[in-house]
């Protein structure tokens, strides 16, 4: 999970596939060296994931992380992040001071998983591909979709953000401004949804792995990935 989703987990892991990818192990290595030069420094699980994410599926990670703290090459706290859940915190086995760095970290982040700024980040990514998209023809036509002309969705309770149309498409769009992937159990419902409705995919995310992008794809839809988080003014 993540600060701008209901119940933050900041040290929550993505589903992963059932084998061990071979992967891992060199994500192991980068994460041993990168801790090493990085000795005085704390990190959080998420943030090393969007760290590496350029090169590693976020589980790529998150299981890298896991099996170098089991195996003893770095060192890693679990932590309690006030009525959220917790964070796990990673630093060089070396750091011997690194507990004020660790609270600082955890007042940051439960700063940012207020429910306040989680749906101000959410309504800005929202409001700024609204204002883009039609920039470039894109009509918006609805908003909070579960009905479009004259289908309703019942098999979940998913609804999808936006309707758009142009050139006599209509899209079926899905707007994340989160730093965690779109699950899964919310993906793949929301691409059967467009199915149902007629509409053609559209998921907007700050990031989606390959596999993920192969999906929408498959099901003639479009993936685009902006990378940075959109912060409000302020």
């Amino acid at each position: 999970m993540d600060w701008d989703e209901p119940h933050f987990d900041p040290g929550g892991e993505e589903p992963e596939p059932q084998r061990r990818d071979p992967v891992v192990d060199d994500a192991k290595e980068n994460l041993r060296q990168f801790l090493g030069k990085e000795r005085t420094s704390v990190f959080y699980q998420r943030q090393l994931e969007v760290i590496f994410e350029g090169t590693y599926f976020h589980w790529i990670t998150a299981h890298a992380l896991l099996e170098l703290s089991e195996e003893g090459h770095i060192a890693s706290e679990r932590l309690p992040l006030a009525g959220t859940g917790s964070i796990t915190i990673y630093r060089a086995k070396t750091h011997r001071y690194w507990r004020r760095q660790a609270r600082q970290i955890i007042e940051v982040v439960s700063q940012f998983s207020a429910q306040t700024f989680t749906q101000a980040l959410g309504e800005q990514g929202e409001l700024m591909f609204d204002a883009a998209l039609s920039t470039v023809g894109f009509i918006q036509s609805a908003r909070k979709v579960r009905s479009y002309r004259g289908r309703t969705w019942t098999e979940t309770g998913h609804d999808l953000d936006r309707v758009f149309e142009r050139d006599g498409i209509a899209y079926g769009a899905e707007i994340k401004n989160s730093l965690s992937y779109i699950g899964r159990d919310e993906l793949l419902p929301k691409l059967r949804l467009c199915s149902y409705l007629g509409l053609r995919p559209l998921f907007i995310v700050r990031m989606a792995p390959k596999s993920y992008i192969n999906d929408v794809r498959e099901k003639g839809g479009f993936t685009l990935v902006f990378k940075y988080q959109l912060y409000p003014v302020g």
